[in-house]
């Protein structure tokens, strides 16, 4: 496990870039918004990458900002190779879930490496079976158990595809880390 203080500039950083990507995008008339992922489309292939940091406007990444933060930066009391790896597998398994099995329209937001993170925390702690851990994994159900709600289907605006999409991946990312 690295420093808190030396994991917090990471996260930090990392939320501000969606940030700069949200400004850019709005000076472009939200322009960006066509890079998300297109499900079952060539064109929508490089959305895998390019839609967790992609968002609907500002008040979709607003609500995306704070757990992004805490389930990130508790991820990256873990180390930074495992928070990068963790980020990566996440982004690229969730979005090709995505791809692959989502509604006909553009996915675009962070939400899916929020509910990725959600999914590794929870599922590490079962899976190392240390004290640490299974405390970061009960805190974690307590502090943000209420985002399950949002793997099924409730807005017609909402990817609950992605959400379900990046919980797998994060499950599956922690039981890689556990194998």
């Amino acid at each position: 496990m690295i420093k808190e203080r030396e994991s917090l500039p990471i996260i930090v950083w990392f939320v501000l870039l969606l940030w700069a990507v949200a400004g850019v995008d709005l000076l472009l008339g939200h322009s960006l918004l066509r890079y998300g992922i297109l499900p079952r489309s060539v064109s929508g292939l490089p959305g895998i990458i390019f839609a967790p940091f992609l968002h609907g406007g500002f008040r979709h990444l607003m609500v995306n900002t704070p757990p992004l933060l805490v389930l990130g930066g508790l991820v990256l009391l873990h180390g930074q190779r495992v928070f990068f790896r963790t980020t990566i597998i996440i982004t690229v398994l969730g979005g090709t879930g995505v791809w692959l099995m989502g509604r006909p329209s553009i996915h675009v937001g962070a939400s899916s490496l929020i509910f990725g993170y959600f999914g590794y925390l929870v599922f590490r702690g079962m899976v190392k079976r240390s004290l640490a851990s299974i405390a970061v994994s009960l805190v974690t159900v307590a502090a943000y158990g209420g985002i399950l709600w949002g793997l099924i289907p409730h807005s017609a605006g909402v990817s609950w595809e992605g959400h379900l999409c990046g919980f797998l991946a994060g499950i599956f990312c922690a039981r890689i880390e556990g194998a």
